[in-house]
């Protein structure tokens, strides 16, 4: 059997759009879908409750909500669902090893932008070898796509861009490989974003200061981005891609450029830490409502679904 796309739910407004949003990647990559419900959810319930009849029916109706929903944006897909026994975070950790992709909820901000991610959700975030989507609450199918003339919501227009943050001093092939795919299945343009800082003066030696410049160091950089994307554009024909670099911190450029995208894509890396497992500054700026940026009109940025991709 094909890996399932798996959808996390608890019957909150963010778990159902997230069920929303994996039917529908569900329908784009041809897979079978799966709605998860974990027993002991939410932190106020003890860790090894027993699962007593009201909450075997408590998750019944979670699920039955689940799939009503799913029906109405994914006529044609037949999702089968679980339970599972708490903790949440171990669950959905043992879900996600057998998934092509695991989507989880997070809660928008006053009805904007931005997202509030719970202990549980990072906490799979932060561990998961899979790759997981963030998707806030209110999150609406026709936010995918461009708008039709005069700016009116539609779901028949083309989607909109696919951002992928790439680090060009530590380039991988899994997170490229996943934003490439997502483009390909949306028939998007994938928008590739490198942010670069100018080295220290004391970095230079004698009489290089004069010789570099802003422009330049942006164009080495573009070059260098090409270079790395050269044999991407080879597997995907069909994709197109738009290559940008900007100067500054790589969270703020990520953030600005996933401003009215369809989807966000970074990576995480793998690797063991005398802490534990950690999620990068990056990861955490796009996923966190304290990191987010706001315009000169205070509007916060980043709205669209984010895919969090591990990587060694």
């Amino acid at each position: 059997m094909l890996p399932p796309v798996i959808a996390g739910v608890d019957g909150s407004a963010e778990s159902l759009a997230a069920a929303e949003w994996a039917a529908r990647e569900a329908a784009r990559r041809d897979l079978p879908l799966r709605l998860t419900h974990v027993w002991n959810w939410h932190p106020r319930q003890d860790d090894g409750e027993p699962v007593t009849a009201a909450q075997r029916h408590q998750a019944a109706r979670v699920l039955r909500q689940a799939r009503g929903r799913v029906r109405a944006v994914a006529p044609n897909i037949r999702p089968y669902d679980e339970q599972m026994e708490g903790p949440a975070t171990a669950a959905l950790l043992k879900a996600a090893e057998e998934s092509e992709l695991l989507v989880l909820g997070s809660r928008g901000l006053s009805g904007v932008t931005g997202f509030l991610v719970g202990s549980v959700a990072q906490g799979v975030v932060a561990r998961a070898t899979r790759p997981v989507v963030l998707v806030r609450a209110g999150e609406e199918p026709a936010d995918e796509h461009l708008p039709a003339p005069g700016g009116r919501p539609s779901i028949l227009t083309g989607y909109r861009d696919v951002i992928l943050g790439v680090d060009l001093g530590d380039p991988c092939d899994t997170v490229i490989a996943f934003a490439f795919e997502a483009a390909r299945l949306r028939g998007a343009r994938l928008r590739v974003v490198h942010a670069w800082q100018p080295p220290s003066p004391l970095g230079l030696g004698p009489g290089e200061i004069g010789l570099v410049s802003g422009p330049q160091w942006a164009g080495e950089w573009l070059g260098f981005l090409s270079a790395v994307l050269q044999v991407w554009r080879d597997k995907y024909p069909g994709v197109e891609v738009a290559e940008t670099v900007v100067e500054g911190r790589a969270r703020s450029a990520l953030l600005r450029a996933a401003s009215g995208a369809s989807l966000l894509v970074v990576g995480r890396h793998l690797t063991d830490r005398p802490a534990g497992p950690r999620i990068g500054p990056v990861t955490h700026a796009a996923i966190r409502p304290h990191s987010r940026l706001r315009s000169s009109g205070g509007t916060p940025i980043v709205g669209c679904p984010v895919a969090v991709v591990p990587h060694e």
